[in-house]
């Protein structure tokens, strides 16, 4: 099970739990649930209030509606272990993820984002007069967000504090791009800031390093085809950190949709650029070594991670150059 799949199996069992009469036939299931990675200390490796929801509905305490759940969820396969904590938080422990799972959710992720990037005319305010730069940017992000997550795609109100400078002077001085990385780099509501260091092709450049480690991805897969061989999904051992990463990535899209708030998304995207540029260099064989199931492995996970960030940076409303 995915995370993604967790959100989706903690509906159904809402669902279930009234069909059953073990929760209140008010008590409606919402749409979507927002599950999202446990905090540091927290427990287990996702958690969701979903009870706190349901609980008014239901005319029970959250605590109560959590332990219903918890029942049904711990019996459900690909989840390890549930557990209540707090006044009706429940949490999950999950498998390992599955490298050939996540490759496969990237792949239909991706054709979402497509379709809201060719359609992009039918999600930006059709009135936008009176708008600031950083207004406008923010509010078609956050349109992209819940279009790809099949929700409205109407204007939406989000308070957003303007730009210290002139909108003509950033966008002159950094680009169109990495202006826009900052505004949205930052949540809505506070001043975003703007150094040289968006103009710098190095390290310290957040967005330089995303958009070039989505360049690494391709550059890899056509080296892969000078030697030969070409990605095919199967199970990775050595790259923990970007599988998780990925695993997320359907969760934090769901959150940053919920919450207006794409710098959720900005925050994913630099994680996993820096995981992608780390293990970039176990994809390809070395030296006399000859291609193999493992490199053609690494190989599709690290294009799925390209294909993520490009996906990524097309809802913030940014190219993804293929050579850099």
């Amino acid at each position: 099970m995915t995370p993604a799949d967790l959100s989706r199996c903690v509906v159904r069992a809402v669902r279930c739990a009234v069909a059953d009469g073990e929760l209140a036939a008010g008590a409606a299931a919402p749409e979507r649930v927002v599950v999202e990675r446990t905090r540091p200390g927290g427990v287990g490796d996702y958690a969701t209030p979903v009870a706190f929801q349901v609980a008014k509905a239901a005319r029970c305490a959250p605590r109560d509606v959590a332990d219903v759940l918890a029942r049904r969820l711990g019996a459900e396969p690909g989840i390890e272990r549930v557990e209540v904590t707090g006044a009706g938080f429940l949490n999950f422990v999950l498998p390992a993820p599955s490298a050939p799972a996540i490759i496969t959710d990237a792949i239909i992720r991706d054709i979402a984002v497509r379709d809201v990037r060719g359609g992009a005319a039918h999600v930006v305010p059709a009135d936008e007069s009176g708008l600031g730069l950083r207004e406008r940017v923010v509010r078609r992000s956050v349109l992209r967000l819940l279009c790809v997550q099949g929700g409205a795609t109407e204007p939406v109100p989000v308070s957003v504090a303007p730009v210290a400078k002139r909108d003509g002077d950033v966008v002159a001085r950094y680009g169109a791009d990495a202006a826009c990385w900052a505004m949205l780099a930052v949540p809505a509501r506070e001043t975003p800031s703007f150094s040289d260091a968006l103009l710098h092709q190095g390290e310290a450049n957040e967005f330089f390093r995303v958009r070039y480690a989505h360049a690494r991805s391709r550059a890899l897969v056509r080296n892969a085809d000078q030697l030969g061989f070409r990605p095919e999904p199967g199970e990775v051992d050595d790259a923990p950190a970007l599988l998780r990463l990925l695993a997320d990535h359907p969760l934090v899209l769901e959150a940053a949709a919920h919450h207006r708030a794409p710098e959720r998304l900005v925050r994913n995207l630099v994680e996993l650029a820096d995981a992608l540029l780390d293990f970039q260099y176990r994809v390809l064989p070395q030296g006399d070594e000859k291609p193999s199931a493992a490199h053609r492995a690494r190989l599709a996970l690290a294009e799925a991670a390209g294909t993520v960030l490009a996906g990524g940076l097309a809802l913030l409303g940014m190219d993804a150059p293929e050579r850099l």
